[in-house]
């Protein structure tokens, strides 16, 4: 059969609907023919089920139209998994803004209705906003037409920490940090506020954000007066000192406890459920704390993902825009 290429699409005539959509769920019904995207006319032309578009063949379709190389790459390896697969035009299926395919379930077809992955495909040197990632899946194809599968979505960050404390707490900045020489044990047995000094030292080493963050919740009491946390936190590290400590306002106020993530390369690292700092468990999740506007490429994306995935965590982007958190996350995928 032979395809003519009209509009942007690829129509195909009489009995096309039977071979095309009907029995394998690729393109648009039109009729007793059917409407192909160009790349779904690329795959039929490269599998030999199609003879040819306009007089082309495969080489030539794609030479012609080498704007859908990397779609057609993703296309063909998610046909080559066993599913079938959309292309998300309004026409045709019903999607989301920035998706390239909708996947079925396997078994499932166009005519089913039903999703299983939204799929924007990205090249490896593209820019990936942040802020409009969840619900997707980003094919990632390399500069070597490999592809990997990232999960996104809108992460559910809560948790059942809490501690209420009826005394305040005294302490002293010095440097970047404050200590309490006297603390109640609550503050850092159930609260899990700072770091002992020692294994036999009681005293207690918070850092600015925590120590801002009790100050503002009237906990502790500085020498020096109420907001000289801030004042030397911003001293420290401008505006990020603010993002950070809205993240971090936001995550106790949800029951979850964050530590810091230093060691992962993250802003913090949390805890879900702390009742007693001797039976703490895994941190589940690690967050980098970003402002709203950021544009990830895929590499740096892909190595935030395995680094939390080599440490059993979950990657997520705490994104900050005038004192209010949006959340984001991103993990590996194997369609």
């Amino acid at each position: 059969m032979e395809g003519h290429l009209s509009d942007g699409v690829v129509e195909v005539g009489a009995n096309g609907r039977e071979r095309y959509y009907d029995s394998r769920g690729y393109g648009h019904p039109r009729g007793d023919g059917v409407v192909l995207s160009r790349v779904e006319a690329a795959h039929l032309l490269y599998r030999g089920d199609l003879d040819s578009v306009d007089g082309n063949g495969f080489a030539g379709f794609l030479a012609e139209h080498d704007d859908i190389v990397v779609e057609f790459l993703v296309y063909r390896d998610l046909r080559d998994r066993g599913f079938y697969l959309s292309v998300a035009s309004e026409e045709w299926v019903d999607s989301t803004d920035g998706v390239d395919f909708v996947v079925h379930p396997r078994g499932d077809g166009p005519w089913d209705g039903s999703v299983e992955y939204r799929v924007r495909v990205v090249a490896e040197r593209e820019s990936i906003p942040l802020a409009g990632l969840g619900d997707t899946v980003l094919a990632v194809v390399d500069e070597e037409s490999e592809i990997t599968y990232l999960e996104t979505d809108v992460p559910d960050v809560s948790g059942s920490s809490s501690l209420a404390l009826d005394a305040t707490v005294d302490g002293v900045l010095l440097e970047d940090r404050v200590l309490c020489w006297d603390p109640p044990e609550p503050l850092y047995e159930r609260g899990f506020y700072g770091q002992r000094m020692g294994r036999d030292d009681e005293t207690l080493q918070l850092s600015l954000l925590e120590a801002a963050h009790l100050d503002e919740t009237g906990v502790l009491s500085i020498a020096g007066g109420t907001g000289a946390v801030v004042e030397r936190g911003r001293a420290v590290e401008g505006e990020r000192f603010d993002r950070r400590l809205t993240v971090y306002r936001e995550l106790r106020r949800r029951g979850i406890v964050p530590k810091t993530g230093f060691k992962f390369g993250a802003d913090f690292r949390t805890y879900a459920d702390v009742e007693s700092v001797d039976d703490l468990g895994h941190s589940e999740l690690l967050v980098r704390v970003l402002p709203a506007d950021t544009e990830l490429s895929p590499r740096d994306l892909a190595l935030d993902v395995r680094l939390a995935h080599g440490v059993r965590k979950r990657m997520v982007f705490a994104l900050v825009e005038d004192g209010t958190v949006t959340w984001r996350s991103a993990g590996r995928l194997t369609p």
